[in-house]
């Protein structure tokens, strides 16, 4: 028997939008998992590389991560010899993250697979709906809280 109540998977916001991040993840972990990264590593990579950025704080901040999954990954990529880490430079007590040429390396590695997977998404659309896209779910995440425990 059929509610006017019934809950409608495929027309939900939320299925919706988990499906599309879903097969966009899909497509460029697969290509980064051939260099040995995740989305995260590659995040911090980028985020280190491109943004200058030394502090696990800010790196997390613009990840999108909460600290413990940088922390986590940050351990993990300096076992891995992608960084290195070392004390701040004003305060002994700070922790200070840089690339070593292997993470270098691996920056410079994935950055087309990035290219690419944006542009294959990206292509789908015109560039106003492109805009649009941006700026709607922008207003989506409008009060909530972005730090995520994985990406």
């Amino acid at each position: 028997m059929k509610t006017h109540d019934e809950y409608r998977l495929h027309q939900s916001l939320g299925y919706q939008l988990s499906l599309t991040s879903r097969l966009q993840e899909r497509r460029f972990d697969e290509q980064l998992k051939t260099l040995g990264l995740t989305r995260i590593t590659w995040c911090i990579l980028l985020a280190i590389e491109v943004e200058q950025m030394v502090n696990p704080s800010d790196i997390a901040t613009f990840v999108g991560i909460d600290r413990t999954a940088t922390s986590r990954a940050l351990r993990q990529m300096e076992t891995a010899d992608m960084v290195k880490r070392g004390a701040g430079k004003v305060d002994g007590r700070t922790t200070t993250v840089a690339l070593t040429d292997r993470g270098r390396d691996l920056h410079h590695l994935a950055t087309p697979m990035a290219r690419n997977n944006a542009r294959h998404w990206q292509e789908k659309l015109s560039k106003a709906e492109t805009e649009e896209l941006f700026r709607l779910m922008g207003k989506l995440r409008v009060g909530e809280d972005a730090a995520l425990k994985r990406l």
